[in-house]
């Protein structure tokens, strides 16, 4: 199970995709639960997934936890597949339970709702992670050296 969790390559491609995934989603997951850049904290955060989108409480709170938690873990490079499983879903869960008819973000101000394009984004850097890893420089590549020895981890790189 924690090869599976934990298992990277050598590669510098997934650093970026989960720098900037984590850059992109931590001050979302910051209004949520701290209130932090305007947003609601995790008080009337609660209270809109519950009364207005109407989803349970439970999950309410595990979307938060994912959108705060999840960057500061991709940003370490820690259990980077795991996170960006949770993350995979929780953007699914926003792009089903906010569908509309719109595909660009609400840039103007003319559309009754935003599109889908920042969830679609997500979703493909959150999939790539979880079939990469983390790469390098990151505590999943240290997690993998120090159990298998570093000759093990170079041979599984060059074969890979």
């Amino acid at each position: 199970m924690k090869d599976i969790i934990f298992k990277t390559s050598n590669n510098f491609g997934p650093v970026f995709l989960r720098l900037f995934l984590a850059l992109v989603l931590f001050p979302h997951g910051a209004q949520k639960l701290l209130g932090w850049f305007g947003g609601f904290g995790f008080t009337g955060s609660m209270q809109y997934f519950i009364e207005t989108v109407g989803l349970p409480w439970v999950v309410g709170f595990v979307v938060i936890l994912i959108e705060f938690f999840g960057p500061i873990a991709l940003l370490l490079g820690f259990a980077v597949r795991f996170w960006s499983l949770a993350i995979t879903g929780v953007m699914t869960g926003v792009i089903l339970t906010h569908f509309s008819a719109y595909f660009f973000m609400n840039w103007f101000g003319t559309q009754p709702t935003e599109g889908m394009e920042f969830f679609l984004l997500a979703i493909g850097m959150a999939t790539s992670l979880v079939y990469s890893g983390a790469g390098r420089f990151s505590i999943d590549a240290w997690l993998m050296k120090t159990k298998l020895g570093t000759s093990q981890v170079r041979t599984e790189v060059l074969s890979a």
